[in-house]
């Protein structure tokens, strides 16, 4: 009788470890199915933003160039990506000065005219700006104006 009750006991232990071991393989499966859904889902085959020359070209909707300084790349760059534009940038070599050309798709040119137009006010605010040296300067030529205080630091002995 109590070899009976043993095996069985025995027997529902791994019945019940079989199920858990099913449920746990059942689950990692189904999050790896999940997992995989999700990544295909993400994978966009459209790259946005800044990107080569060459890739530009290969979405096949016209391009279209502008040239843009040396001076403040990065912040057009900033401006182009806000716009959404998708956009190449290439560094003219041939030129001393080396100047900048930016690409764009050819449809995106409404939101490049905002986009020249916001980084030709900041570059236009920069260049308007007075120069922090010229302040320092004028300071410094104020305070070497002014009279200097002669103060007494001469201690008494007290006790």
């Amino acid at each position: 009788m109590q070899e009976e009750i043993e095996e069985k006991t025995v027997r529902l232990a791994i019945s019940g470890t079989r199920l858990t071991a099913r449920a746990i393989v059942s689950a990692i499966r189904a999050y790896l199915r999940h997992r995989a859904n999700r990544n295909l889902a993400s994978i966009d085959e459209h790259i946005q933003g800044k990107q080569s020359i060459d890739e530009l070209v290969k979405q096949n909707q016209g391009v279209s160039s502008m040239v843009v300084g040396d001076a403040g790349i990065r912040d057009f760059e900033k401006i182009a990506k806000k716009y959404g534009v998708d956009f190449a940038i290439m560094k003219d070599k041939s030129e001393k000065p080396a100047v900048y050309t930016a690409f764009f798709k050819a449809r995106d040119t409404d939101a490049m005219e905002a986009v020249v137009n916001e980084y030709s006010k900041k570059m236009m605010k920069i260049k308007t700006r007075p120069s922090v040296i010229a302040k320092l300067k004028h300071f410094i030529d104020i305070a070497k104006n002014q009279p200097m205080k002669n103060r007494n630091r001469a201690q008494e002995m007290t006790r």
